[in-house]
């Protein structure tokens, strides 16, 4: 049996599993949520990706590390085409300061690589702040390890999560 490594015992309905999808699949089974993941090839643009998916690039959503200036981290949901908007993060969070971190801080902060990151399983719960821009479709994340996609409701994600919701990017 693999040993659990000890970050993943901290999140509750997370059992040791031993690959990232692992981890996604038994916390969303853990809260209900209906995922589905599926194998994909590396592409070079976000234009790229949603062919490849069949999808629409803003049903692509990046989920963004951002570290706080206390030292804790969020979770943002970002639809493909567009970028955060600091101001308007900063006001729905009622801080002054913002920052996405570099790749090894949000491994350390996850447990996931940049581009595969997902609030599913991640070895520590962050709170979710989703773009009101995801709703009422369903949507692409990341599904814990490089080549695989993850389809998920975007209302379910963000129930499951008791995100926050709101008008937080702007077009890029």
């Amino acid at each position: 049996m693999t040993e659990r490594p000890e970050s993943v015992e901290d999140s509750p309905g997370v059992e040791a599993v031993d690959t990232g999808r692992e981890r996604v699949l038994a916390d969303a089974t853990a809260r209900g949520v209906d995922i589905r993941i599926i194998e994909r090839p590396a592409a070079r643009s976000l234009a790229e990706a949603a062919a490849q998916l069949g999808i629409q690039p803003s049903d692509i959503v990046k989920t963004l590390v951002v570290k706080r200036s206390d030292d804790t981290f969020l979770f943002a949901l970002v639809p493909g085409g567009r970028k955060i908007a600091w101001p308007k993060l900063r006001s729905v969070l009622q801080v002054n300061k913002l920052q996405l971190p570099d790749a090894s801080v949000a491994l350390a902060a996850t447990g996931y690589e940049r581009g595969t990151i997902t609030p599913f399983g991640s070895t520590t719960a962050w709170p979710v702040v989703a773009d009101a821009t995801i709703l009422g479709r369903t949507v692409s994340i990341g599904a814990g390890e490089h080549g695989y996609s993850l389809f998920v409701d975007a209302d379910a994600l963000t129930a499951a999560f008791g995100a926050t919701v709101a008008d937080i990017t702007d077009p890029e």
